[in-house]
């Protein structure tokens, strides 16, 4: 059985710390912040150790270790994914001004400030490190509308989980005026679906009303909508298994992600949980519960 290998890099106050965390309460061994230099002899270690010493690790990867040099990082990743560990890079991000809001009210310095640069330019010059980076993670998750507990519950079910080669399929239902989120492989718009909101008794209601599932099954393009996005994901899904990609997210969005994109997304789970051997996944972000 390979060894389980899990590096968590990202944003400064994006919520690796977190992330980590989380890794280590299901029992990953875990280290934080650790140097760049270190990562080759620190995984050659690992290679010679006991088979049952170390079968879940997480690294933490912190931008001002990548900051020495850019391409190094991407390289070893690139080095570490040719050798025999089930290696998955973990990339966390958020909007600037969720990032300068979280600063402001925990009182905490970033750490490029310390050069003197503004908060704002210190998150810009972060961003500018870690840009290769992001290209290579396998799961990318934008935490700019995500609580702790979010965030824990998300690294529970995409990273703590035992994996076999199934592929991990998140639904995610959001609100456009809330913005798309960044975390998403597709993106599909429901907006122009016949809209709950503007019936006076479903306004107030969710996508698991019967009341409003009701309403929106009565409506063939809805059904025609959820088998359309539906065979998309059946088709290309394979795909991403051949290239060894694990995790694929599917956002649907409505306008305020209470009603169509969340019934869309349960029928879609709903669709793949009973026809395939996929681990799916649902999420509304917007959802108020």
């Amino acid at each position: 059985m390979l060894m389980k290998l899990v590096i968590v890099s990202g944003l400064s106050g994006s919520g690796k710390s977190v992330a980590i965390n989380t890794l280590e309460d299901n029992d990953f061994y875990c280290i934080d912040n650790m140097p760049l230099s270190m990562l080759p002899i620190f995984t050659e270690q690992l290679t010679t150790a006991p088979s049952n010493l170390y079968e879940r690790v997480a690294i933490g990867v912190d931008a001002r270790s990548v900051s020495q040099d850019t391409h190094a990082f991407p390289n070893i990743i690139k080095q570490f994914k040719q050798q025999d560990f089930d290696l998955e890079l973990v990339y966390l991000e958020a909007s600037e001004e969720a990032l300068v809001q979280r600063y402001r009210e925990t009182g905490r310095k970033h750490p490029f400030t310390k050069s003197g640069l503004p908060l704002i330019d210190a998150i810009h010059t972060e961003k500018q490190i870690l840009a290769e980076v992001i290209l290579l993670a396998d799961i990318c998750i934008d935490t700019t509308l995500t609580n702790v507990r979010q965030l824990r519950s998300i690294i529970t079910d995409q990273v703590c989980r035992n994996k076999s080669a199934t592929l991990t399929l998140l639904l995610q239902s959001f609100g456009f005026k809330y913005s798309v989120p960044n975390d998403s492989n597709y993106v599909f718009d429901v907006r122009f679906l016949p809209n709950p909101y503007w019936e006076q008794h479903l306004r107030n209601l969710t996508g698991y009303h019967p009341e409003v599932i009701d309403y929106l099954q009565s409506h063939e393009e809805v059904k025609q909508m959820i088998r359309s996005i539906g065979d998309f994901i059946e088709h290309w899904t394979p795909h991403f298994s051949r290239e060894s990609r694990n995790y694929l997210c599917i956002s649907i969005g409505c306008t305020g992600g209470q009603h169509r994109s969340v019934h869309i997304a349960e029928f879609l789970a709903d669709r793949f949980r009973k026809s395939s051997d996929k681990h799916v996944l649902v999420r509304h972000r917007d959802l108020k519960y």
